[in-house]
Parts: C-alpha cells; sequence; structure tokens
C-alpha cells in the first residue's frame, strides 16, 4: 500500500510565486489533477505518474479535460479541481444566494461577533430606478437604530447575566448576545464577506445558475468568479451559459401559480403565520427506522423487517432503538438507518434565523421571498430595554419604502428590509439530520429564535416519532435527556456555556 497526499490548498500569494519561477512554471494548475485522476480508468501507470505526465504536458492535460468532460461526459473529474475565494463587500442578500449549494463550503462574516459598521450596497437597480436617496436614507435610518440599540443592550445583557459577566472570559458571548440583537434591524442590503470553497463542478453549476438570476449583483458576482477559475483551468469550466430549464422554470411555475390562486393570493403572503408547523411525516416513522436497523443486521428484505417491526410489542420495539442510541455521546448522531423516515416542516421564520437554518445544506431547504405581511420578529430583549417602539416604526418606515420599491424595481426591493423581516421556509429532514439540527441549534449557545424553532420541531417529532426522537435536544441538555432515558447519566458531558 503506498498513500501519497497529492496536493492540498495553497495561498494564490504562493502560487504567483511558483509561477514567477525562473524557469516560469506553467503547471501550476489544478487541471493536471483532474486529468490525471481521469486517466485511471484506462492508463496501468501508478496515480503518481499520471500526475507527472500531466504536469509536463499541461496543454495535453487540458484537452483531456475538455474531451472527458465535454465529449464523454465524465462531468467528476472535475471535482479533483478545487477554488478558494474571497468573496469581499457583498450583500447579505447576495450571500443567501451563494449558500444555496450544498457541495461548497463557507465562512461567513458573522454579524454576531462583529460590530457593524455602515457598510451596505446600493444595488444597481435602485440606482437606475432614481430612488437612490430613498434607499439610502431608510438603510441609514436602520443602521443608527442598531448602534442606539447595541449601546443600550450591551449593559442590559450583562446585568441580567451578572454571575455570568463576573468572570471576563464569559465577555465575548455575553456582546455577542447584544450584538445579535440589535443586528435585527439592519437592512439585508448590509456587507458580508465569506471565504468560499468550491470543486470546479460545483463551481460551474454556481456560474450557469446565477448567469440566469435576476439580480444585477448576483450577475457581477458571478462573471467575477467565472473570470477567476477559468484564468487558472479554462479547460475545466465549460457549461456556463443558463439552460432554459435554469432561466425559465421558476418564472413558468409563478405563472401556473397564479392562474391556480384567486385574485392575486399566490403573491400576497396570505394564510396563517404560525412558526412551525409539521407539515408531513409517516404514520409509521418509528417503524421505518426499527425496519432499517433490522435490515442492517438481517439477510431479511425490507418488506419482512418492516412487518415485523411493525407486529413486535412495544416493549421489543423500544428495545431496538435503545440499543441503536445506548453507546451515543453529545457530539454523536444516530446511525445511517435513522436516515430511512423524513419530516416536512412549514416554517415562518426571520432573516436572523435563516441564516442560521441554511447552514443545514444536506436537508432539503426551499424558501419564498420575503414577505412584510408576514411582520417582523422583535427580539424580547428589545421590549425589555423599551425599545420595541423605535423598533417597529423603523420597521414600518422600512415596510412603506420596500412597497414604493417594489413597484420600481420587482425583488431588489428586498434589499431594503431587515434581517427581523419574515419568510416562509419548506424544510424536509431525516431524523437523523433532525438530530443535528437539535444537538447544534438547541443548545444554549445557539441564537435564541432558532432555539425556539428547532425546539418546536423536535417537540412536534417526538409527538410523531417518539421511539426514534428519544435522545433530542441540545448539546448541553443531553446529560438530562440521556439520563431520563437509560436512568444513568452519558460517559461524557458537554462543556458548559461559560468557563
Amino acid at each position: 500500500m503506498r498513500i501519497l497526499l497529492a496536493g492540498y490548498n495553497v495561498d494564490s500569494a504562493v502560487i504567483d510565486e511558483l509561477k514567477r519561477s525562473a524557469p516560469p512554471r506553467g503547471d501550476v494548475t489544478p487541471e493536471t489533477l483532474s486529468a490525471s485522476y481521469a486517466r485511471i480508468s484506462r492508463d496501468p501507470r501508478p496515480v503518481d505518474a499520471l500526475r507527472a505526465a500531466a504536469r509536463a504536458e499541461v496543454a495535453k492535460a487540458r484537452r483531456s479535460n475538455e474531451t472527458i468532460i465535454f465529449k464523454m461526459g465524465h462531468h467528476s473529474v472535475a471535482e479533483h479541481a478545487v477554488f478558494n475565494f474571497d468573496v469581499i463587500g457583498v450583500s447579505r442578500l447576495a450571500i443567501e444566494e451563494i449558500e444555496r449549494f450544498r457541495l461548497m463550503s463557507f465562512t461567513e462574516k458573522s454579524q454576531r461577533y462583529i460590530t457593524l459598521g455602515s457598510d451596505f450596497v446600493v444595488p444597481e437597480e435602485v440606482r437606475g430606478a432614481g430612488l437612490e436617496d430613498l434607499f439610502v436614507g431608510t438603510v441609514k435610518a436602520q443602521n443608527a437604530l442598531y448602534h442606539r440599540l447595541y449601546a443600550r443592550l450591551k449593559p442590559h445583557v450583562f446585568a441580567k447575566h451578572a454571575e455570568a459577566a463576573a468572570e471576563p472570559r464569559n465577555h465575548a458571548v455575553l456582546d455577542g448576545w447584544a450584538k445579535e440583537d440589535a443586528r435585527y434591524i439592519v437592512s439585508l442590503a448590509t456587507e458580508g464577506q465569506l471565504g468560499l470553497t468550491a470543486n470546479a463542478r460545483s463551481l460551474e453549476l454556481l456560474i450557469r445558475r446565477f448567469a440566469a438570476k435576476g439580480l444585477a449583483e448576483v450577475r457581477e458576482l458571478n462573471r467575477r468568479l467565472y473570470e477567476l477559475a477559468r484564468a487558472v483551468a479554462p479547460s475545466i469550466i465549460l457549461f456556463t451559459d443558463p439552460s432554459p430549464f435554469d432561466a425559465e422554470t421558476y418564472p413558468d411555475l409563478a405563472g401556473a401559480a397564479a392562474a391556480l390562486f384567486p385574485s392575486g393570493a399566490a403573491g400576497k403572503g396570505r394564510g396563517g403565520s404560525k412558526g412551525v408547523v409539521l407539515a408531513a411525516s409517516p404514520e409509521d416513522g418509528d417503524s421505518r427506522v426499527i425496519a432499517a436497523l433490522l435490515h442492517s443486521v438481517s439477510r431479511l428484505p425490507y418488506k419482512e423487517c418492516l412487518a415485523r417491526a411493525r407486529s413486535a410489542r412495544p416493549a421489543a420495539r423500544k428495545d431496538i432503538v435503545r440499543r441503536a442510541l445506548e453507546r451515543m455521546e453529545f457530539y454523536d448522531f444516530p446511525p445511517r438507518e435513522f436516515e430511512h423516515a423524513d419530516l416536512v416542516y412549514d416554517i415562518v421564520l426571520s432573516a436572523s434565523a435563516f441564516a442560521q437554518l441554511k447552514r443545514h445544506r444536506m436537508a432539503t431547504l426551499t424558501w419564498q421571498r420575503y414577505e412584510p405581511r408576514l411582520g417582523v420578529t422583535v427580539p424580547p430583549s428589545v421590549e425589555e430595554i423599551g425599545a420595541d417602539r423605535e423598533f417597529l416604526a423603523v420597521a414600518a418606515r422600512t415596510d412603506e419604502v420596500h412597497a414604493r420599491l417594489e413597484k420600481k424595481i420587482g425583488p431588489a426591493a428586498d434589499y431594503v428590509l431587515t434581517n427581523a423581516h419574515r419568510r416562509r421556509a419548506l424544510l424536509k429532514v431525516n431524523v437523523r439530520e433532525l438530530y443535528h439540527i437539535s444537538r447544534l441549534r438547541q443548545d444554549a449557545t445557539a441564537q435564541w429564535e432558532i432555539r425556539g424553532i428547532t425546539g418546536e420541531m423536535a417537540r412536534l417529532a417526538a409527538k410523531a416519532m417518539p421511539l426514534s426522537c428519544l435522545l433530542l435536544g441540545g448539546k448541553d441538555a443531553f446529560p438530562e435527556v440521556y439520563a431520563g432515558v437509560f436512568g444513568r447519566p452519558p460517559r461524557m458531558t458537554p462543556p458548559p456555556i461559560f468557563k
């Protein structure tokens, strides 16, 4: 056996130094990895020899990539080439579009740990419509309130948690709580930044989809990503024009929806605004999980395992699930068999909470545009300091401006909405993914709104599938939850919130 480290992410400054070396290096490109790995299936030479050959003949490697990807349709070879991008000065609204993509890695500037300035994007659509003064004036009013709220919330949070505040090491956490509540009033135009890592295949998909987007900022972001990637790897970023599927499907569906709903109700945000609704779950969810566990450790077909799971006595059913969960610690998740039961949630949540929920990219998450008719989420701490009227006044002004903007520039009006504004999201998770969300977002260190949402999700799931959901809960609650099921504490306990 030989295991070789074929490569790893290298800072672009180091790559530039290599390119400027004497003699100049022409093989500093991720395309050689894609080309060499593509040859594994048909070339008997060792992989390291294939890599050496690709580096020695870059032009040939590029032709090979184009043939394999374009003519033969083996797009997977492009996944061996990886890019890292610094994405700076883009709006929170554009960041939501970037983070739609599952098979990429993102690390985003946090509005919880960083005090915001007054940097925001003025969309091209706003400038083109001659509405810049209206837009800028509204966002500046939001930002001014943010700073006033933070100044009042910080001492309030420290006083409310006086025992924790006595320890200086806890100050960053408490300060973050003040910032995350103040930021509810800032706009989706607020500038952010993120580190983005993507393989070439996923990047190509982003470029193709972004080319069909309506927002000018997203199209400009798309152009810059494409130019940077193509400059170093022209042979693996090939399909970049939006197809009719990318460009026309959702507008076509919107037309069909308008025909189905009377009086234009499809675009008016009507209906209930309850925070979390369990919209769908299997009637025999526990049986499906138990059957999957039996299937993995037996030689029986799934249909027979399901029949036995359904007919087993309650004590036997519970025993199977307990055995599957008993050795878990707070950092563990259930076996993969728990993925065989799904739940669908219809959720109304603010942009602040949505920023947490969208990070769970392995779940199935779709969403609507933000809808002012759904109201805004006012942090309890803002009410506690008596600033809720001021908060709601700025939100009401924002709603009026949004209505004026939408008549002129359509969806680009959403830039002016705040982190407090709400949207509807549809989330499908299997039980195993729900454990992951629950551990992270129900924990006492999690943002308060998403903690409440996931707590309700867990409650509804446990009602529908009480056995499979025995150990749902945040990391901090795990010892208590575990002891309630097994009559003894787990071997390990999570670290405390404050140290």
